[in-house]
């Protein structure tokens, strides 16, 4: 787990300086990112009791991965030491919480925190998790996959508007979920794996 903990804090690191040179000095309210995550998690979640719906548990795991993107650079912000940061969050998510909350009461829990503190609780994250019936496995995964598309993007003109998101009939999102199922997480390479996977699928 320690490694892969490490790999997503670098490549956080490298997607914040890739928006901007300076990030870690602009004050920018991560936290704040966070806990309006976990609102839109609410909404796929189906808190409305006047209204039918059933949770939709892929978006709703998908929202926590955004939440941990916000959460791990709200962290980053804090030491300059990443080994050491790696080592406190892998504590944390191996730790099974005191208590068991459902969804709502864990997504709750955790922007409560966001708010009150102005930073990132990972023990909160990680009841969060398992309330969303997500494992860490499919945490990495699905982060990796998200970072390695965001640079992706980037890197093909998403800026300037000439990249195109529609590959084959099909959104870069299904190539990837395609791409991220043949590959070996445990692998060093994966992020490069996921990266040259999409390459070989976009059109030239």
């Amino acid at each position: 787990m320690l490694t892969a903990v490490k790999t997503m804090l670098s490549l956080q690191d490298k997607m914040n300086t890739k928006v901007h040179p300076d990030w870690r000095s602009q004050g920018f309210e991560w936290y704040r990112a966070a806990w309006i995550e976990c609102g839109e998690l609410m909404d796929h979640a189906g808190y409305k009791w006047w209204k039918h719906a059933e949770p939709d548990i892929e978006q709703i795991q998908l929202e926590v991965v955004d939440i941990w993107h916000f959460g791990m650079s709200a962290l980053l912000t804090e030491t300059s030491d990443q080994d050491d940061l790696a080592e406190k969050i892998t504590q944390d998510l191996s730790q099974t919480p005191a208590q068991s909350l459902k969804l709502l009461l864990a997504t709750e829990q955790l922007a409560a925190s966001c708010v009150s503190t102005k930073r990132f609780n990972v023990a909160h994250f990680k009841a969060l998790m398992m309330a969303s019936e997500l494992g860490f496995d499919r945490l990495y995964r699905l982060y990796v996959g998200k970072n390695v598309l965001n640079f992706f993007r980037q890197d093909h003109g998403y800026k300037d508007g000439s990249y195109q998101k529609i590959w084959a009939g099909r959104e870069d999102n299904e190539h990837l979920s395609e791409v991220l199922e043949g590959l070996d997480i445990s692998s060093a390479s994966f992020a490069d794996q996921v990266y040259d996977g999409l390459l070989a699928r976009y059109p030239a």
